[in-house]
This record gives structure tokens, sequence and C-alpha cells, in this order.
């Protein structure tokens, strides 16, 4: 904010208000919430003279306030048009922020206001944008048809990505189709929950014009794959070299749903775990073309802790799901 901003002048900060202001002291750094409360009021408010009224505070209280949080952050926050205040490109950024501080700030007040027995229980899942859709629903029904309540937020992403938040305690579990790496920094623990062998689908007129003869009826068909940098891809080529196939690769695809989709339109074959197999075809229409087990489609949950304390996280990891 500059010397002068609409609905009030900017003061120096009182003594009391400095102390506080950047939430530095001893080497730390932290928000102060205080502020930032103040300056939530004023980009929704759009003059201070409104956000003072809605506080019950001063003018130039809340101004100084303002000033003090924009010292800290070492950036405006608002520039003046005409009678109103305007939020900077950064002052747009922190807003996004402050809406889901205080989103949460009142989920905690309500969670608070709850007793233990009524109280929704959390599930953040993580799942690796290859991983199979249609498995990810099988590994979390029991979660979803759990007696008690639950909420469950599925977070899709890269799996170092998902890793960090993992890590970082902001997931609770994550759905891969192979193990984290020894080289991922932070401790996670692998739990295997199974695999399975693959199927090779494709819709009705497909599978007709490609013939019978499984598997020489792929050689040269149009394929819809998984992309090159996961496990299955890799073990799919490495089988179409063995058994003298040379598919047409039309599509690679990191989201395993966006395949499905396109394979519904009749582009090309493409590949599910044999266990999601029934619920592929009687949900999408296909029609089985053929199946191998000489391709493992292994599936993962991986934790931040070793012994599991979260109860869905534990509902999770002791299911099994494997085929010969």
């Amino acid at each position: 904010m500059g010397k002068k901003t609409a609905g009030g002048s900017v003061g120096n900060p009182e003594p009391g208000d400095r102390a506080e202001a950047s939430g530095k002291g001893a080497g730390v750094e932290f928000l102060n919430f205080h502020h930032l409360r103040y300056f939530w009021a004023v980009a929704k408010e759009g003059t201070l003279k409104k956000a003072a009224e809605k506080l019950s505070v001063s003018q130039p209280s809340i101004c100084a306030q303002v000033k003090l949080l924009e010292s800290a952050l070492g950036q405006e926050l608002f520039r003046v048009s005409g009678r109103s205040l305007v939020l900077t490109e950064f002052g747009q950024m922190v807003l996004v922020y402050a809406e889901e501080i205080f989103a949460l700030g009142g989920e905690v007040l309500r969670s608070a206001r709850v007793s233990m027995p009524q109280r929704r229980l959390r599930l953040s899942a993580g799942i690796v944008d290859s991983f199979p859709k249609l498995m990810s629903y099988e590994i979390l029904s029991p979660v979803f048809r759990n007696p008690s309540k639950v909420q469950v937020t599925c977070h899709e992403g890269k799996v170092g990505d998902l890793l960090g938040m993992l890590t970082a305690h902001r997931l609770d579990v994550v759905l891969a189709d192979e193990p984290a790496s020894p080289s991922v920094s932070g401790r996670v623990f692998n739990h295997r929950l199974g695999g399975c062998g693959v199927s090779f689908c494709a819709m009705p007129e497909l599978v007709q014009k490609m013939g019978p003869g499984f598997p020489k009826n792929l050689d040269g068909a149009p394929a819809l794959l998984p992309t090159q940098n996961c496990t299955l891809r890799r073990d799919l080529e490495k089988w179409f070299r063995q058994k003298g196939l040379d598919p047409d690769r039309i599509g690679e695809f990191e989201d395993a749903a966006l395949s499905k989709i396109a394979g519904t339109e009749g582009l090309g074959f493409l590949v599910v775990p044999t266990l999601v197999e029934k619920e592929a075809v009687e949900r999408y229409g296909f029609e089985v073309l053929g199946r191998t087990d000489e391709v493992r489609s292994d599936f993962y949950a991986i934790t931040a802790e070793r012994r599991v304390a979260h109860p869905m996280v534990a509902l999770i990891t002791g299911r099994i799901f494997e085929t010969e």
C-alpha cells in the first residue's frame, strides 16, 4: 500500500504492532495470521473503512496491520484504484492462500464442536497418474462403504510429487504401480497389495476387424498404451519383442482413464489388469482379445509409517489382490 490509501491513510505502526509484525525473532519466521485476517477483510470489502467497520476496529489500526504484513512479505498487496483498493498480482495470490487458511480454520472450529463419535474421519489418498483407475476404486471401495463417516480426498499426480506430499504428511497413503525407490527423500514404506496378469481389450467392431488368433492379432493393430516412463509399458514392450509383435502405437497415456475413453471410440486396443477386466467390459463395453500372465500389473500402497495408524489406511493395506 502506498502512503495514501482509499478509505484512510497509512500511519506508522504502534510499538506493540511492530513487535509482532513479521513474526521474526530468534531466527524463526512465521506468518502473523492476525495481520492476514485484516488483509483478507480489506480484500473482501474493497476499502479500509468498510473493513474497519466489519472488524470493529479503527481505520488507522487496520491500515497499520496491513502495512506490517506487506513489510513482512516484502511486496505490496494493494494499489489504489479510484476510491477503492484493488489487489496487486501478488495480493491475489495471497488472497487464495488466505481463503484456504480461514476455510480450514472454520473446519477446525466445527470439528471442535462435534463429539468424537460423530466426527468425520478423513483420508487423503494420492494416486499415481499411471495407476489404473478401476483398480484405484477397487482398492478404495471398502473405505467408501465403511460404516464409519469417512471423507475421502483423492489427489492424482506424478509419483515424485505425491511422495513429497506423503513425507510432508499432506497425504495418508499413495497408490502406485511400482514401489517407491530407495532414493526417495524421507522415510516411506511400501505395502504390496498384490498383482495380476493383464488383459487386452477393444471395442467389438475393432475386435472383429483384428480377427482371431491372440496374440498374433495384435501385430500391426492400433494400440493405446501407457507412457514409456512406467513399468507396465516397459514390460509390454519386452513381451511384444519376445512374441515378435509390432503393434501400431497410435496413443500413449499417463491417465489410464483417458485411454479407456479413447478405446471406447474404437481407436485401438488397450491393456487393463485382469483383476478389473470384468468391470472394464461391463462399464465400457469392451471385448477381451486375450490375456497373459507373462506381463504383470502390481499394486502398492506407500505410507510414511511402517506401522499404519490410520484405520482406513490399515483397511487398505490389509487387503490382498492377487491372481495366478
